[in-house]
């Protein structure tokens, strides 16, 4: 392998990666490394790329034909879990392995799984609001109360996929004496203390509160319906924090508006950024927050400790997190 030093690696969209808040030192030792804030597609894209040995991306759009443009480049590392930006077969065959970093957000997506329930179940936002208009104050009792709100302990938290991330959420709510069912495709990988395997009809009818932790993929796009919505039960709470097209949108937003269950909390949409009239806004019992779930400071440190390992693996010739 060549000098490391003499090796160009471009990061195409880096922005949501690093903002400002962390360090690139580690990644600039490994040789001359440049970055964008959001190149994702188009002419501009080749431009940047075409005479990088390693490109790093998150959502940049990396096709066929884009590959044959970039006849320097030795290896991809996604700046993610998902991979489906980069068209891998075409890699494959032009011979690029292409690494992705898998586990690095799983503390901080279990977390805001249980901060979309608490906005939701503790009623935190309208409260908030309340306060702030001086509902309280102009309040004769020292505890101003005008919408109910349940405990978690004893509730059943349904998980939809039950990998790293989906573990680390169930631990959590067994924290909160709840009770734990996951469905997971492959069964005979396991559960962990605590947790009954399900299927996916008993899942989606016992679950005070859902959570969704699939990759998306042909089975799973769609996964939230109007068919499935209604074996839900009226008071049930859907979370996603995976991927927006693994829920109908419009049937959610039916499912809310009419009662079939009784909230959502989104971190993420079929569409990124949003178009400003999307039809889940406005609705009072559904929180939407964009896209942050992944996003702590820890865990985008991890991420780029774990492109520096991927980079530094290839380097010696024993790359690792091949997903092509």
């Amino acid at each position: 392998m060549e000098n490391s030093q003499k090796l160009n690696i471009v990061f195409l969209d880096s922005f949501t990666t690093n903002p400002g808040d962390l360090s690139w030192s580690s990644l600039e030792a490994l040789g001359n490394f440049s970055h964008y804030e959001n190149i994702v597609e188009g002419e501009a894209l080749i431009e940047k790329a075409k005479d990088a040995d390693i490109l790093i991306l998150n959502k940049a759009n990396i096709t066929e034909s884009v590959i044959q443009h970039l006849t320097k480049v030795k290896l991809i590392c996604v700046a993610a879990t998902g991979y489906n930006s980069v068209d891998v077969r075409a890699c494959a065959n032009a011979g690029i392995p292409v690494c992705n970093v898998s586990g690095y957000s799983s503390p901080a997506v279990a977390q805001h799984v249980f901060a979309l329930i608490l906005a939701l179940q503790n009623q935190v936002r309208t409260y908030a609001n309340e306060v702030s208009n001086n509902k309280w104050s102009n309040q004769k009792f020292f505890s101003y109360q005008n919408q109910s709100w349940y405990e978690l302990k004893g509730k059943t938290f349904g998980i939809f996929g039950f990998g790293k991330i989906g573990q680390e959420v169930a631990k959590i709510a067994l924290a909160f004496g709840m009770k734990v069912i996951a469905y997971r495709k492959h069964k005979e990988k396991g559960s962990i203390d605590g947790v009954e395997l399900v299927e996916q009809d008993v899942l989606f009818a016992e679950s005070d509160y859902l959570s969704l932790h699939t990759s998306l993929n042909q089975e799973t796009h769609g996964l939230i319906n109007a068919d499935r919505l209604v074996k839900m039960k009226r008071s049930a709470v859907l979370i996603n924090t995976g991927r927006g097209p693994l829920i109908v949108e419009a049937d959610v937003r039916d499912a809310l508006k009419e009662g079939v269950i009784a909230g959502a909390g989104l971190d993420v949409l079929s569409s990124e950024p949003p178009v400003v009239d999307h039809v889940l806004f406005g609705i009072p019992n559904c929180v939407i927050t964009p896209h942050i779930a992944w996003g702590s400071v820890e865990a985008r440190s991890r991420l780029i400790e774990g492109l520096v390992g991927n980079i530094q693996s290839y380097l010696k010739g024993r790359p690792i997190n091949v997903v092509s």
